[in-house]
């Protein structure tokens, strides 16, 4: 039953935004203070449909903050629509806002044409070395980091399932660098696209990703905090998982690129390890 006194602290349709991601929609709304009476939460409500009435069915979530992430929704883009409702501490529930509609980012493993890749971008390490759980042995195995020349070398034996950082004790408590060799038989036309897929992170301290190409550095990405599962189970797909995957898409200049050999280099300089599902580089579509 609709509580109208929430009315002054409801979100209107205007309030709601969207930030669309790869597998994910951020939602955002405003809500007007002060409260009264006293919000207990918000819920959120979506579905494919944009005839949707929110119910059980729909609810994605609730939240006492004025923001939820949106997430499991695949590697193509999918459109959804949003309502959501305030739910007073008394137990009385606004009318649903009006509705959001949102389309979540395409990745480039599906929309673009693989160059070089390491590994399957199936949300599991398992076909990487070392996995699901023998980090122990990272040192004596990737003394230098990875190696990994498209063509030649193979996932299970050349690219290990963990990236650590100079956090992690096991693995000399320093910095290591990844490399990723591939060919091109003439530079492209356009920018190529990197993807770096991950099913975990270290909880507190993921740290940074410092990407090059060439010698040309290309970006920074301070990876997003997991559940410090991924370095002894391999699998995000299992039935309730913990583990938290997180995908990094980011372009590669085409300046930065050159016929023949192109070294493409991941540093861990600081924080903790990492957990890959998939690397791979991609030409976008119509490149």
């Amino acid at each position: 039953m609709s509580d109208p006194t929430t009315s002054a602290s409801t979100p209107t349709a205007r309030d709601l935004a969207a930030r669309p991601g790869i597998g994910r929609i951020e939602l955002t709304w405003r809500a007007h203070r002060p409260y009264h009476p006293l919000v207990d939460h918000f819920a959120v409500y979506g579905s494919p449909d944009p005839a949707f009435r929110p119910g059980p069915a729909t609810l994605l979530g609730k939240t006492i903050d004025t923001h939820l992430r949106h997430e499991g929704l695949g590697p193509r883009a999918s459109t959804w629509h949003y309502r959501v409702v305030t739910v007073a501490a008394s137990g009385g529930r606004s009318r649903p806002t009006g509705v959001l509609r949102a389309t979540s980012t395409e990745s480039v493993t599906v929309a673009g044409r693989p160059v070089a890749v390491v590994g399957e971008f199936d949300r599991r390490s398992l076909e990487l070395a070392l996995a699901p759980d023998g980090y122990a042995r990272y040192l004596t195995r990737f003394p230098d980091g990875a190696d990994y020349v498209h063509g030649v070398s193979t996932p299970g034996v050349d690219w290990p399932y963990l990236h650590p950082g100079p956090a992690d004790r096991w693995a000399g408590s320093r910095a290591h660098t990844f490399r990723l060799r591939f060919r091109l038989v003439e530079p492209p036309a356009g920018d190529l696209a990197l993807a770096v897929w991950l099913i975990d992170t270290h909880a507190s301290i993921p740290g940074r990703l410092d990407v090059a190409c060439n010698g040309t550095d290309v970006a920074r990405v301070e990876l997003e905090r997991g559940a410090t599962k991924g370095s002894l189970r391999g699998d995000a797909t299992a039935p309730d998982s913990p583990l938290r995957p997180s995908i990094v898409e980011i372009p590669l200049p085409r300046a930065a690129l050159v016929a023949v050999e192109n070294v493409l280099a991941m540093a861990k300089r600081e924080g903790s390890w990492h957990a890959y599902d998939a690397v791979g580089v991609f030409a976008p579509p119509g490149t």
